[in-house]
């Protein structure tokens, strides 16, 4: 059912400094800074040959991202992204198979303007999961 790995996505307390670090130190193309208000954040991508990596600051006080970091200071690996062809399809499945739907269920538009939503840690291996309909 999943498709392709979208990105990984790292939480980190300095946007600028991680896009410092991904462009001039390790030579990669990084985008332009994008906020998401309705997710809390501040994204960038590293565009690499395979996947990307999404860089999440948070963008105010009640953002996720923020949690996370008060939890993991140096931040870290937040969640994994994967593709589906169709996400409420994908979502009708995973639910009928027990999966927890974080939030109310619904998609929500992503950052890259496609329908994502999320998974249950709990539900995967204690790793916070996003479909993103390709």
């Amino acid at each position: 059912m999943i498709g392709r790995l979208n990105h990984v996505a790292i939480a980190v307390a300095n946007l600028a400094k991680a896009t410092e670090t991904y462009r001039d130190t390790l030579g990669a193309e990084v985008s332009k800074p994008q906020a998401e208000p309705e997710h809390g954040v501040t994204v960038v991508f590293v565009n690499l040959q395979n996947t990307k990596i999404e860089l999440l600051e948070p963008l105010g006080d009640s953002s996720p991202i923020a949690k996370f970091l008060e939890k993991n200071p140096s931040g870290g690996i937040h969640h994994v992204c994967y593709e589906v062809d169709d996400i409420v399809a994908a979502r009708d499945k995973m639910k009928a198979m027990g999966a927890r739907v974080l939030g109310d269920g619904e998609p929500k538009i992503g950052a890259h303007g496609k329908p994502v939503l999320f998974l249950h840690p709990k539900d995967f291996c204690g790793t916070l999961t996003e479909l993103e309909q390709a």
